[in-house]
């Protein structure tokens, strides 16, 4: 059986992750939570280095593509649920959180995270966050839509969470091709 490509720490990827608010809460309709998460992400990126390419949130989930200089997707996308989750509890005026042993729960318990291998498909994820709101019909243009990365991808403004536009670590393309040697698959 193959292996799933999904959720997997594999240095030197970008990586697509989309996370859901618990139920599908509409938590991103209120703007001191996408402050809060914003805000969150932005201290991460700085703590753990990584390369944020693109952002997009939308009123009950999130889609980001991230590249962590150690390749841990999965535990820096678990930091930033977890730091995330005691910031928009704090901030959050109009959603009540479910309370389980560890606190507020604001998150589903997963999320997806997709490793993006070639130029033409991290394009294609890049277009995607961006055209997201517009395709729902909750923003007339990607420009018009606050929470996301455009105006700043494309430098059409200032933007307290800037792009890296460089996506790539000086070593990714050794650390990926000895992930992907030890995992027994082939590119």
């Amino acid at each position: 059986m193959a292996r799933k490509w999904s959720n997997l720490n594999l240095p030197g990827a970008l990586h697509f992750v989309t996370g859901n608010c618990l139920g599908r809460a509409a938590v991103f309709t209120e703007p001191a939570c996408c402050n809060a998460f914003l805000q969150e992400l932005k201290s991460l990126n700085e703590k753990w280095p990584s390369k944020l390419i693109a952002y997009v949130l939308m009123p009950d989930h999130f889609h980001l593509i991230s590249n962590p200089r150690d390749g841990r997707i999965k535990e820096f996308v678990g930091a930033l649920k977890s730091l995330s989750a005691k910031s928009i509890v704090n901030v959050c005026k109009q959603f009540r959180f479910h309370a389980d042993a560890g606190g507020r729960q604001v998150w589903q318990e997963s999320f997806k995270a997709l490793p993006l291998w070639s130029t033409w498909m991290i394009w294609q994820k890049i277009n995607y966050i961006h055209a997201n709101p517009v395709k729902a019909g909750i923003a007339k243009s990607a420009k018009d839509y606050h929470w996301s990365s455009f105006r700043s991808f494309y430098s059409q403004g200032e933007e307290s969470l800037a792009m890296d536009h460089d996506w790539w670590w000086s070593d990714d393309a050794e650390k990926l091709a000895l992930a992907v040697k030890q995992m027994g698959w082939h590119r």
